[in-house]
């Protein structure tokens, strides 16, 4: 295999259309849009080994159909054109999300772990199934895909048959990347461009997999998949046993008061039922209701912002697309370097960042309550 650094050189000729990874109804830096629901609770803890019953919280992609056993949530692809994917019922305003899981195998297979918001700041984990030695960190901020110098790989043993913790401990100063409790990869808000290209508004947690390498992707996301998918090697499964949520900043709903895409614009709507006392980083407050409207697309890579249906009505979404190499050693960053800056005026937050479940210091947990309305079809992207 090349170098990390040899095949990026020689991706970036044929990657200009690759695009960064995330899907959004509504761009609250473009535009005035519905409030996010929040997470009302200091934690979630979703335990998929006990089945179904732990996925009331999220929500599925068209054409997502998991089944459960002693390893938890299976998502699998079985043929071309399948790429299962659930994502979160409500949003996290800085927080820490823990997944226990199995990558999918299989050259091509691209499994993904993401957070993200309305305007396009990402955070994610992705494993190649076609590399069992390492994991790709990266992060995008309001959707900025003019280099693809971010992501940097680390060791792992073996992700594909093998359970990992992976979590992502992401607050207004930095971001942690923590691979079975050691922290592998450090963001600090000032490194990523003087912090505009820092995740920091609200996000959803969307997990699946998807074909990077399957028919009809692009030459440059085929080869930054690790090759082209043999679907006669199906099926291809990846494993989820549990994911733990904890919300730095518990709400019934998220408000953005500008389009400025800062976390200083973000107004923390607290549920006045919960008999907590209303709060947000702006200093102001607010009781009011949240509504949405999300829909969930499934993990996937393809160029341009477009809806892309196969020949059975399978909806697609864009996926990470970097051009950096695997290796199978220490990490691969690219030689770039972001001007460093210092943050001011970031928030802190209080509380262990353990999860336990339905523990609440803003009330509990009423997801039920929160207003989804699933979009079949639409696609884009990734998590």
């Amino acid at each position: 295999m090349h170098s990390g650094l040899a095949l990026a050189a020689a991706s970036l000729a044929i990657l200009p259309s690759v695009l960064c990874q995330t899907f959004t109804t509504c761009d609250p830096t473009k535009k005035t849009c519905p409030d996010d629901p929040g997470l009302n609770a200091d934690s979630l803890d979703a335990d998929f080994t006990h089945g179904s019953g732990a996925n009331s919280s999220f929500s599925a992609a068209a054409y997502t159909t998991l089944t459960y056993g002693d390893n938890g949530a299976e998502f699998t692809i079985a043929k071309q054109g399948q790429a299962p994917t659930i994502q979160s019922n409500f949003y996290i305003f800085f927080g820490m999300i823990s997944v226990t899981m199995r990558a999918a195998p299989g050259v091509g297979i691209v499994s993904s772990v993401v957070l993200q918001s309305d305007d396009l700041d990402e955070i994610d984990w992705e494993w190649l199934g076609g590399n069992s030695a390492t994991v790709e960190t990266n992060y995008f901020g309001k959707g900025n895909t003019t280099v693809y110098d971010r992501a940097i790989y680390y060791p792992v043993s073996d992700p594909q048959n093998n359970f990992h913790t992976y979590a992502i401990d992401w607050t207004a100063d930095r971001i942690q990347w923590i691979i079975d409790g050691t922290v592998v990869r450090t963001l600090q808000y000032g490194d990523a461009n003087e912090g505009n290209n820092y995740p920091q508004t609200p996000m959803i947690l969307k997990m699946g997999n998807w074909a990077g390498g399957g028919e009809g992707q692009p030459e440059g996301t085929i080869e930054w998949a690790g090759g082209k998918t043999d679907f006669s090697k199906a099926p291809f499964t990846m494993y989820v046993k549990n994911v733990q949520i904890t919300n730095y900043y518990p709400a019934s709903s998220y408000s953005f008061t500008d389009k400025s895409g800062t976390w200083q614009s973000i107004k923390v709507n607290t549920d006045a039922s919960s008999g907590s006392n209303s709060s947000n980083l702006t200093m102001s407050s607010s009781t009011s209701s949240s509504s949405t409207t999300a829909s969930v697309a499934p993990l996937d890579q393809n160029t341009g912002a477009a809806v892309a249906v196969t020949s059975t009505g399978e909806s697609y979404s864009v996926n990470t697309a970097s051009v950096l190499a695997l290796n199978s050693g220490s990490a691969v960053v690219a030689t770039t370097q972001v001007p460093a800056a210092t943050a001011s005026g970031s928030p802190t937050h209080s509380g262990s960042q353990s999860t336990q479940t339905g523990s609440s210091g803003a009330g509990r947990l009423g997801i039920g309550t929160l207003t989804l309305l699933i979009t079949v079809g639409l696609g884009f992207w990734v998590l």
